[in-house]
């Protein structure tokens, strides 16, 4: 996965920006702080991603059951 495909919301984004923003961020958070976000990031990612995962095979089940009941 390229840097262009992860921030493709920015179409426009250089090296130098990247450098700045990540910067504006260390400034902001803290050394310490950064790696206890990025967990956290993380975390909620993957909960996210079992929520639509269990959604999904709910609704894949029930379109499955539905033709057997009629």
């Amino acid at each position: 996965m390229s840097i262009t495909t992860i921030f493709c919301f920015l179409p426009n984004l250089g090296g130098t920006e990247l450098i700045l923003i990540m910067l504006a961020i260390l400034l902001f958070f803290g050394a310490k702080r950064i790696p206890e976000l990025a967990r956290g990031l993380g975390k909620g990612i993957r909960e996210f991603k079992d929520a639509t995962k269990e959604i999904k095979s709910e609704v894949e089940n029930s379109v499955n059951d539905e033709p057997a009941k009629k």
